[in-house]
């Protein structure tokens, strides 16, 4: 337990250039504290200690601002930054060196006795207000988007923004070390400019198939100036 919370408060130290020391990190950012409050109650939890873990979970909840339930699993180095209006429900499952934003919701879609909640992949990074609802899987190094409303699966190495989310793109890396698992300016990407992007690509891709058949370059849509299908694909 001991070498965990350590490796929780290395994750803070190395995500984040505000923290500046050992002690000051410790003793100030509440997602560290709920993170560190939620190791504990899952413990409890886990010893059918029940009742102290939910109550643990409370207080931690009026102290931090971040509601996770005791039976909620979180892997290591799990960062939530600056912490407020955070939300895991009872069956999340969280990877390794996730990083959480405020406002972000991990919740379920059904009242069933059943897994009702995300799993979310390693290396994950989940933008401000993102919403991901329901028994999906967010798969690996993947990036929801600020604001995002995700109900469905997602592939790994994917971004995903919108109400509701869409893959947009699709990374070509993959993060491997636990130390530093993003590249320099990752976290501060833009999801409407790689969904411009995405849409350039997809245009010169259906340009260039229609000028292999003799045609002309210039894509147009339907007579009722609706895109449909393939043509509208990101």
């Amino acid at each position: 337990m001991l070498a965990t919370l350590r490796s929780d408060l290395a994750a803070v130290r190395s995500r984040d250039p505000a923290a500046r020391g050992v002690l000051e990190t410790a003793l100030i950012y509440p997602g560290l504290h709920a993170l560190w409050a939620h190791r504990v109650a899952h413990r409890l939890w886990g010893m059918d200690l029940k009742f102290f873990a939910r109550w643990l979970s409370s207080a931690s909840r009026s102290l931090t601002g971040v509601d996770i339930h005791p039976a909620a699993q979180l892997g290591q180095r799990v960062f939530i930054d600056h912490a407020q209006g955070v939300v895991i429900g009872e069956t999340a499952v969280v990877g390794d060196d996730v990083t959480i934003y405020q406002g972000v919701t991990l919740g379920g879609t059904s009242l069933a006795h059943e897994k009702r909640h995300p799993t979310i992949g390693n290396r994950v990074v989940i933008g401000a207000g993102a919403k991901i609802l329901g028994a999906i899987t967010i798969g690996d190094d993947s990036r929801v988007g600020a604001n995002a409303v995700v109900l469905h699966p997602v592939p790994h190495n994917s971004v995903v923004v919108g109400i509701p989310g869409r893959v947009i793109s699709r990374t070509r890396t993959s993060a491997t070390s636990t130390d530093s698992p993003f590249s320099e300016g990752e976290l501060a990407s833009d999801p409407v400019g790689l969904s411009l992007e995405s849409l350039f690509e997809r245009l010169h891709e259906l340009e260039a198939r229609v000028g292999s058949h003799g045609r002309s370059h210039e894509i147009r849509p339907s007579h009722s100036g609706i895109w449909s299908g393939d043509d509208f694909s990101i």
